[in-house]
């Protein structure tokens, strides 16, 4: 998405070639003409969100392959293949080592609050994960975010670039 499309194609050759140890990648690298020299490990994030092609190709791989799915929200077939002894199943119940506890605000959508807490972030020299889930307006809610934060350095990205 944010490299050009001679980078793209480079790394799917490096990839059959064996040149690339990790990739770290979309669905698009679920594609037939995606191939991998001596796939190991697939680690699937959120797998809710492939759809019916991309688990048939993830099922296809994964006969020789060892699979980690990671999910907040596992889809019900999925829990049911790991209650079923399908699948094993990890459940991380505690927070990594000297992790704060998440701290949930639930405030009036203004100007003012959100440059509140982006500022109170960034101050403490944090990032911030601004989710805009309409893609056609996106833009102008990242252009909102400069203006109120001129001190920020604002990305887009979403999934149709």
């Amino acid at each position: 998405r944010f490299g050009s499309n001679k980078t793209h194609l480079k790394n799917i050759e490096d990839l059959a070639n064996g040149k690339v140890d990790i990739v770290v990648g979309t669905h698009k690298l679920l594609q037939e003409n995606v191939q991998f020299k001596d796939l190991g490990l697939m680690v699937v994030d959120e797998e809710h969100r492939f759809g019916v092609r991309d688990k048939e190709r993830i099922k296809a791989l994964r006969a020789d392959v060892d699979m980690l799915t990671l999910t907040a929200t596992p889809i019900p077939r999925t829990l049911n293949m790991a209650f079923s002894g399908m699948r094993d199943l990890s459940i991380i119940a505690t927070p990594p080592a000297r992790r704060l506890a998440v701290k949930t605000f639930v405030q009036e959508n203004t100007d003012a609050s959100i440059k509140e807490a982006i500022l109170r972030e960034l101050l403490r020299g944090g990032q911030v994960y601004f989710l805009h889930n309409e893609v056609e307006t996106i833009e102008r809610a990242a252009e909102n975010i400069r203006v109120l934060v001129p001190e920020a350095r604002v990305a887009v990205a979403h999934g149709q670039m």
